[in-house]
């Protein structure tokens, strides 16, 4: 999977339903996807959140975008403050969210998977997280194919993406490389947001404000289904 900042819920029952977990540093960055952004609740509505990059060529990896050097980290904490100071579980998420957020290291792929392990320890996660480089595989390879390579180098006999990928993958493709191809499904999560009327899918910020962990850890390992 692509390294995301802060991604919603689905993604951590991704990582808590396998046995290792291969997060991509090698392939191009994306503008319009959500690596480096998410969404909060102001106001009764979502609000994007996201990590200013360094203008630089659209060609390159994830691994190799920086932040911006304008990136005013307390400004980012000062938001989710704002946004969530009166939730009933901002004083035992928000100090990991500062440690996230404070975080000095300038690069865009080391600043997200520090927030991923960070989150995964809060969660009790405890799945291996592998960074895709370190594979000796064909790293041109793209898409499914670059997937199957991966799989096969882990000797993995299955392999679990979210629903979104089923247009993406062909079942036929990973069986004939021995591979069993699985989609996670989330499945609704409903919870009281200042009781106004609930937003879903926010980042994992939104949910660990308004729950409390044990409620947050049941869902990550429960509250899905696979097909």
């Amino acid at each position: 999977m692509q390294p995301y900042f802060m991604p919603y819920i689905g993604y951590f029952q991704l990582i808590a339903a396998v046995d290792l977990f291969i997060v991509y540093d090698n392939i191009k960055y994306t503008k319009k996807g959500w690596i480096n952004r998410n969404r909060m609740l102001v106001n009764g509505a979502d609000a994007i959140f996201s990590l200013p990059l360094k203008k630089d060529s659209d060609m390159l990896d994830i691994v190799q975008r920086e932040l911006s050097s304008e990136f005013n980290r307390e400004k980012l904490l000062g938001q989710f403050k704002g946004a969530y100071i009166k939730a009933p579980y901002f004083n035992e998420f928000y100090p990991l969210l500062e440690k996230i957020i404070r975080f000095k290291d300038g690069n865009l792929f080391t600043y997200i998977e520090n927030s991923l392990n960070e989150i995964c320890r809060h969660l009790k996660i405890e799945t291996k997280i592998i960074i895709s480089s370190n594979f000796p595989i064909n790293h041109e390879l793209k898409a499914q194919d670059k997937v199957i390579a991966l799989c096969n180098a882990t000797h993995a006999d299955s392999y679990i993406n979210t629903i979104g990928g089923t247009e993406l993958y062909d079942r036929n493709q990973f069986l004939s490389h021995g591979v069993k191809l699985q989609f996670i499904k989330a499945k609704s999560f409903e919870y009281s947001q200042f009781a106004a009327p609930f937003v879903p899918w926010l980042s994992i910020v939104d949910v660990l404000m308004f729950n409390p962990i044990e409620v947050v850890q049941e869902c990550i390992n429960s509250n899905y289904e696979l097909i």
